[in-house]
């Protein structure tokens, strides 16, 4: 499997080092994207009319890939305030503030309860569904909101979707990309989603919990709940109660839809937030009386500052990392080889080919793959490529391809389906109001654990 690695792959992995690198030392990457972008497009086109502008296109692709979380986020915020400001909220987080009374529960539960939605549903209509109730009762509980968005991250976007054991469309695109059927991928993913699953959640936990105890998460790090107005004597305590009711129902009649028309994803996301749409208006109307008509925009322009705010600082990197996948053609332009499949998928195969062949070397390479096509920020973009070369391994050693194709699928989604990379842990950051650069950086380090020693159990396993 030789592929042709030109310059313009090597621009691109020279700059991803020093993303990462600026990324590690807590510095700002908007200028090593910037240029990184100006230096591909350059190298590609050979004009400098065409580099600047493709800083500017590669701006706007990634904001119209981003644009449906920007909204869900920013909806779920103007809902998230006017709920504060009605006092619906304390109402609403009363019954879960009795339950989760400290920060070792806080983040089990949060995380258990998010894994659970998340296999049925995906992790960003989960996120959507759980951040606004449960974020300030984890407040309250004493774990920080860095805590609770590690808990979402790690439990939806990790363990729920690396396995997908029920919508199954992950194992389902490795399955066919490997020749193989969706239920020996299943089968064999199991062991190495608990593996990843329980090593990364413990780090993380352990790593949490030291550092809270040695005061290395700072109070700015408390979501925007905390931040808010402080509630005002608009509801009578008759209808607070009712809504704290009502609000609930909503969104469960809205996973009850989820299932009954099996809409996953982006058709998910769209349901919760027309949902927190309606809700905010009624809200508005119902709190405010004369006024509500204004306030209803005036919260809706809370929430989009508040959601711009958050991806402003992303945008950029986001921008450059789409140039790995298929963003480089409709940004650039068709400058690739003929043969390519995009930059990350060419250096993951580049990988593939360049190794000798024993089922040790076949794990750590194929997690290695994993994590390089997980770089674009999809998580899946990649994976099909991960069945591929599961396939060529598993042939040439002769068995262990289902647990291959596990491990390339479960590596690439926990590097790129929103643990590591900024932009696709955003809808947690943002709900929890932190930074997605501080997050990815609590989530490298157990990450990176478990992805060893899955790695390590995978080899047993072939």
């Amino acid at each position: 499997m030789e592929m042709e690695l030109t310059a313009l792959h090597w621009i691109y992995v020279v700059f991803i080092a020093l993303i990462i690198g600026f990324m590690v030392k807590r510095r700002d990457t908007t200028l090593i994207c910037i240029i990184g972008i100006f230096l591909l497009a350059l190298v590609a086109t050979g004009s400098l009319a065409s580099s600047i502008s493709g800083i500017f296109n590669s701006f706007i692709f990634a904001i119209t890939e981003l644009m449906s979380t920007i909204l869900i986020i920013s909806i779920i915020v103007a809902m998230s305030t006017v709920l504060t400001k009605s006092g619906i909220n304390d109402v609403m987080i009363a019954p879960f503030a009795k339950f989760i009374k400290n920060p070792t529960l806080a983040f089990w539960v949060i995380g258990i309860v998010m894994m659970v939605i998340s296999w049925f549903f995906w992790p960003s209509p989960a996120v959507a569904l759980l951040g606004a109730v449960l974020l300030p009762v984890a407040l309250r509980a004493g774990l920080p909101a860095l805590g609770v968005a590690m808990a979402m991250n790690l439990f939806g976007h990790g363990i729920a979707l690396s396995g997908d054991f029920i919508i199954q469309a992950a194992p389902k695109l490795t399955g066919d990309a490997a020749s193989i059927p969706v239920g020996d991928v299943i089968a064999a993913s199991i062991p190495l989603v608990i593996t990843m699953g329980v090593v990364t959640t413990l780090s993380a936990f352990i790593l949490l919990k030291r550092d809270m105890k040695l005061g290395r998460i700072k109070a700015e790090n408390e979501g925007f709940v905390q931040d808010q107005t402080i509630s005002e004597n608009l509801l009578t305590l008759g209808q607070k109660e009712f809504f704290a009711i009502f609000i609930p129902i909503a969104f469960l009649l809205d996973v009850v839809a989820l299932s009954i028309l099996k809409l996953q994803g982006g058709d998910a996301t769209a349901l919760v937030g027309g949902t927190a749409v309606f809700i905010l208006l009624i809200l508005s109307l119902v709190a405010h009386k004369q006024q509500g008509l204004e306030k209803s925009t005036g919260y809706l322009i809370q929430g989009f500052q508040f959601g711009f705010k958050v991806f402003g600082p992303v945008i950029p990197i986001a921008a450059f990392f789409y140039l790995g996948d298929s963003g480089f053609n409709q940004i650039i332009g068709d400058y690739l080889p003929k043969t390519s499949l995009g930059i990350v998928n060419d250096l993951g195969a580049a990988l593939a080919a360049s190794v000798p062949l024993t089922k040790e070397i076949a794990a750590v390479t194929l997690t290695g793959i994993g994590a390089i096509t997980g770089l674009d920020g999809s998580g899946f973009s990649g994976i099909s490529l991960a069945g591929s070369v599961a396939k060529l391994f598993g042939t040439a050693i002769g068995g262990g391809t289902a647990t291959l194709t596990a491990l390339g699928q479960i590596t690439a989604i926990w590097v790129g389906g929103g643990t590591l990379i900024p932009w696709a842990l955003i809808p947690a950051a943002a709900i929890c109001n932190v930074s997605p650069f501080e997050l990815a950086r609590r989530n490298l380090l157990p990450v990176t654990i478990g992805l060893a020693v899955t790695t390590i159990v995978a080899m047993f396993l072939i």
